[in-house]
């Protein structure tokens, strides 16, 4: 199983973290650049998340690490936050918190009912096209959603609700895999249901079910970056492990 994966430019872990619980503490700071030193290949946020204190603590944390990978979304709210005129107020905050001329990653965190998902891309395709914004993705959306929107800008990911159990996007999975757009499913341990089979996976294998979960989900599809979060080194740590678990067929069929 490849560790890695390749998303524009960039090679990539294929093990991140999300931060949506990240509170602008030292204590997170610090946290931050553990995780980073131990590997994670993509640090995972929004403008939204934590009114702006996630972004805030990625920023002070990475400033002194170029290396650092960092994803953010901007549009989330409901109907209307998706004007273009609220996405650019929106990504120069981003900007200034997160303490970089270019972000790696920007997703349309949700499409807009009330915009036409063309205006609200092309909002970040002013960003993407100065450099400013290296790569674009697209947050829960489904198959023509992803090529209406690849009409506008190249989309390098899409992130959408995905684990063992939510199984919605099966489809936009493997179509993902095909066009070369790196998957990354938020929530990817969420209602992992303990006992067998996962349990006795687990024990054969002298992992966590945690890291059972995130192995099948690097082995469904090569496009996989889950982005598990935590707020603990020692977890973030344990997510990496998973990296070095190797299912068997008959172990990925019995918890497909």
């Amino acid at each position: 199983m490849a560790a890695k994966v390749r998303l524009g430019d960039t090679e990539l872990t294929r093990i991140g973290l999300g931060t949506n619980r990240l509170a602008h503490t030292p204590e997170n700071v610090a946290f931050v650049r553990e995780a980073v030193a131990a590997g994670v290949g993509m640090i995972d946020t929004a403008h939204s998340y934590v009114r702006g204190e996630s972004e805030q603590t990625i920023g002070e944390a990475v400033v002194a690490q170029p290396d650092a990978f960092v994803a953010t979304k901007g549009g989330w709210g409901g109907a209307g936050h998706g004007r273009p005129e609220l996405l650019r107020a929106e990504i120069e905050e981003s900007l200034r918190r997160l303490r970089t001329e270019s972000i790696g990653l920007y997703y349309l965190h949700r499409v807009d009912p009330e915009t036409p998902l063309e205006d609200s891309l092309a909002a970040i395709a002013e960003y993407h096209e100065r450099g400013q914004i290296r790569n674009v993705g697209l947050s829960e959306v489904g198959i023509d959603e992803i090529e209406q929107g690849r009409e506008v800008v190249p989309i390098a990911a899409v992130q959408n609700h995905y684990n063992l159990t939510e199984r919605r996007y099966e489809e936009v999975v493997d179509h993902c895999a095909a066009a070369g757009i790196v998957f990354v499913p938020f929530f990817p341990l969420r209602g992992a249901a303990a006992g067998a089979p996962l349990d006795e996976i687990a024990a054969r294998h002298g992992a966590t079910p945690a890291q059972i979960t995130l192995a099948w989900l690097l082995r469904r599809s090569p496009a996989m970056l889950p982005i598990p979060g935590t707020l603990s080194p020692e977890h973030a740590k344990e997510n990496l492990a998973a990296l070095d678990v190797e299912l068997s067929d008959a172990e990925f069929e019995a918890l497909r």
